[in-house]
């Protein structure tokens, strides 16, 4: 789908400047490649444009779970002053839901990260299946400027 939108850019460029009198075959595939190279930015770009916040809620999650850990077990040990009797039955409670935060956390950036990586990935496989398609259809321009 990009890359219609790369070749309808490029084209229509290239229709444009080759209509205008007294314009080089080299402007005219200039010109043509910049219209391409924006319309493939335009392409990246909506396509990269939630990987921010992937890479955020990948990156804070832990530590708003360590967070939430470190704030339960504070509570825990208030509990236990509290209680003035050291067992495991008064703390554990109190140090479980602490875990659960981390949990929570480490629920939240995993796969965060992993779908960061994924579509990471993709959009860097796009721009160069784009750049070869750019590069391609240049030398068909070229061809067409050259006639």
């Amino acid at each position: 789908a990009g890359s219609e939108k790369l070749f309808q850019a490029g084209f229509a460029e290239f229709l444009k400047l080759r209509r205008q009198s007294g314009m080089e075959a080299s402007d005219q595939l200039d010109g043509a490649r910049r219209a391409m190279r924006a319309a493939a930015q335009r392409e990246l770009d909506a396509l990269d444009h939630h990987n921010a916040f992937l890479a955020t809620v990948g990156s804070v999650s832990p530590y708003i779970g360590l967070f939430g850990t470190v704030w339960g077990i504070m509570h825990a040990f208030i509990g236990l002053g509290n209680a003035g009797q050291a067992t495991l039955a008064t703390v554990a409670p109190g140090i479980a839901e602490a875990l659960i935060a981390t949990a929570i956390g480490l629920f939240a950036a995993i796969p965060a990260v992993v779908a960061y990586n994924r579509f990471a990935a993709d959009v860097d496989r796009l721009a160069g299946r784009f750049d070869s398609f750019m590069e391609e259809f240049s030398n068909i321009l070229q061809r067409l400027a050259a006639r």
